[in-house]
């Protein structure tokens, strides 16, 4: 049981002790209504604590006998307070004293106090911004830690939702996954909650459930901690503000203003934060800043340092595409294609695609390539730019249909960058990660084309 619902225990507990002053005052005024009222009161309360704890720690709890015998006894004195008041009120508040103790004794040593911590995730692709974290709670024997994806859909250009994704069957088969309707966050009131999605609404593309927005999840837990699902190029200077311009709109989302604290992958990241924020906020909220962004690092750095054995299984069906003739390996080259490169290049992007395609296909006898576009690109564009969706669906279908390359736009973005020898592509937070895992790094020209 979490602190927050102890506290809730122990809050009944003081409702019912000025329910049994009140009958003693109502019992020596001779208040029969009073009197009955407040028994039946006592027993509803009991009731009600009864039903929380039957909910979090199960039907067996040491605590619920107590509570029937107190039910029980509150049953009793009502059915006698019926026919006549007592002589004297000290009888009966004694006796509901002595089994209201033994609830308090129950309830503080027979419930143990543990640490709740929640995960809510939202794209299995994106789970590597909260594993390590997860794995230190799930391995600290006084922790309950859950993981439970949660809901989110596409938009529609007039901000209304679309089509509704759940990928909670997604994830590594050594996370256990909890069902998000099987988790109740007003009742659990969890220590703390983790998210990586801080948009709410503000998301032109996607949002999650809005029952999940930050705004919302602040209020059911003492502590909400936002850690970002990707990682920015390095900055030179976190002073410079004008620098910071280019990516200051990651700062200035809904979850770094609802969380209590934000972890961020470095020092140098952190300032940046803390001097675009105060800037926006004013020079007095410097110190908030200051105490709420942690530049601890991204769990996305840890995840590269340390795969797991589902990050180094290469699919069956990928490797004739990986294989020479003579049972060798070729290099393996990762390809990435962002959001932002199709939305500001148009057709123009799609033409440098086929040119790559046109390149690697002509040497596919030494080199695979692997082509990972961004998880969020088909949501984006069919949303943003319609009439390039199906340019652009036509060339991932020639793609798979030729059967040359890899096309990946599975969850498992780690086993992609074990497996590359180098990475070619868009500017994204891929880049960082692969250059933490020794991989060397081309960035894409659009304006450079094979046949120029």
């Amino acid at each position: 049981m979490t602190k927050a619902q102890k506290k809730q225990l122990e809050d009944f507990l003081k409702l019912l002790e000025e329910a049994h002053d009140g009958i003693r005052q109502a019992l020596t005024a001779k208040k029969q209504p009073f009197v009955l009222d407040l028994l039946n009161q006592c027993q509803e309360c009991a009731i009600k604590l009864g039903e929380i704890i039957e909910e979090i720690e199960g039907e067996e709890a040491a605590t619920i006998p107590w509570l029937e015998n107190y039910c029980e006894l509150t049953y009793q004195l009502y059915e006698q307070c019926q026919q006549s008041l007592p002589a004297s009120p000290k009888p009966m508040g004694k006796a509901l004293q002595k089994s209201l103790a033994q609830i308090r004794h129950s309830v503080q040593y027979d419930i143990p106090e543990r640490k709740e911590i929640v995960f809510l995730p939202y794209k299995a692709s994106m789970w590597d911004s909260l594993e390590s974290v997860w794995k230190a709670a799930d391995e600290d024997p006084n922790c309950d830690a859950y993981v439970i994806p949660i809901p989110y859909y596409d938009k529609n250009p007039d901000g209304s939702f679309r089509q509704m994704h759940y990928e909670g069957d997604q994830y590594p088969s050594y996370v256990p996954i909890t069902d998000y309707n099987a988790y109740d966050l007003a009742v659990r009131r969890p220590d703390i909650i983790f998210i990586h999605n801080p948009y709410d609404d503000c998301n032109f593309v996607t949002s999650v459930d809005p029952r999940f927005y930050s705004k919302v999840l602040k209020e059911y837990t003492d502590k909400l901690v936002y850690i970002p699902y990707f990682v920015l190029g390095e900055v030179a200077d976190p002073d410079n503000l004008e620098a910071l311009k280019p990516i200051e709109h990651f700062f200035l989302v809904p979850g770094v203003f609802n969380a209590d604290t934000v972890i961020v992958q470095s020092e140098n990241m952190r300032r940046a934060y803390i001097n675009v924020l105060t800037e926006r906020s004013g020079k007095n909220t410097r110190d908030y800043w200051k105490k709420k962004i942690l530049g601890l690092g991204s769990p996305k750095m840890d995840k590269i340092q340390h795969p797991s054995a589902e990050d180094e299984k290469i699919p069956a069906e990928w490797l004739p595409i990986l294989k020479k003739p003579d049972g060798g390996y070729k290099k393996v080259i990762l390809y990435n294609t962002s959001v932002n490169a199709l939305l500001h290049e148009n057709e123009k992007m799609l033409k440098k695609m086929r040119s790559v395609f046109q390149v690697f296909h002509e040497n596919r006898e030494d080199i695979a390539l692997l082509w990972r576009p961004h998880p969020l690109i088909q949501a984006t564009i069919e949303s943003m730019r319609p009439k390039l969706w199906s340019e652009y669906q036509e060339l991932v279908t020639q793609y798979q249909k030729e059967g040359w390359g890899i096309y990946d736009d599975s969850a498992q973005l780690n086993r992609a960058i074990q497996l590359c020898d180098a990475y070619y592509g868009d500017g994204s937070s891929l880049v960082q990660l692969c250059q933490k895992a020794g991989k060397p790094i081309m960035i894409q020209n659009v304006n450079i084309l094979e046949e120029d």
